[in-house]
């Protein structure tokens, strides 16, 4: 029987870029099937996140982050887009793409397009392109993100991470009744998937 992993994720967190690249490993070795959770760090209006004017986040992408993503094999760089963005509409957009069947090629894109390419994946005209490249239909996408017709499907899925699933960080995953918090190596998360499978 599959299993199901709920992963909560923001696309502007580099642990779930960090986390991503293993889950998806496994995805390609055992029987699980992945649902992308929204969640957002700094949802409006709070102020954005701007690693470049945070001496102690600059640091921690020195020292932590980008050795990591050298160990971990993971091309990746500190987005040079000041401050990050609001994450919002790529969730919406991210929603747009799980009706037509393309969620996890868009929630991937998205990922690649902020942490590798460094483009702002707050812009409705970057999301649209993106949208393109996963085999959705630019105009229709583009709609769809300006005139909010996911926006309330996104904030429900933000209760849902907040209010019901108790997310208080991410990257967070819950693979059967195991909850795994932070960033994680693909031994442990194979290992619970495994024992969730005997179960």
């Amino acid at each position: 029987m599959t299993l199901k992993i709920k992963a909560y994720s923001d696309f502007i967190c580099p642990f779930c870029f960090l986390g991503k690249g293993p889950l998806d490993e496994i995805a390609k070795e055992k029987d699980i099937e992945i649902e992308w959770m929204p969640f957002e760090l700094r949802p409006k209006p709070y102020p954005k996140i701007d690693p470049w004017k945070e001496p102690a986040k600059l640091g921690s992408w020195d020292s932590y982050i980008l050795p990591t993503a050298k160990k971990l094999g993971i091309d990746m760089r500190l987005p040079r887009v000041s401050p990050h963005p609001y994450t919002n509409l790529a969730f919406e957009g991210y929603q747009f793409a799980k009706v037509y069947g393309k969620g996890n090629e868009f929630h991937h894109r998205v990922f690649v397009a902020f942490f590798q390419e460094e483009q702002n994946i707050e812009d409705v005209e970057v999301l649209t392109q993106l949208a393109n490249e996963v085999g959705l239909q630019k105009e229709e996408f583009k709609e769809a993100l300006l005139s909010g017709k996911y926006r309330e499907v996104h904030q429900d899925a933000l209760k849902h991470a907040y209010e019901e699933a108790n997310i208080t960080a991410v990257p967070t995953l819950i693979i059967g009744d195991e909850i795994i918090q932070g960033l994680a190596s693909k031994e442990r998360i194979a290992q619970v998937i495994d024992q969730q499978l005997k179960k």
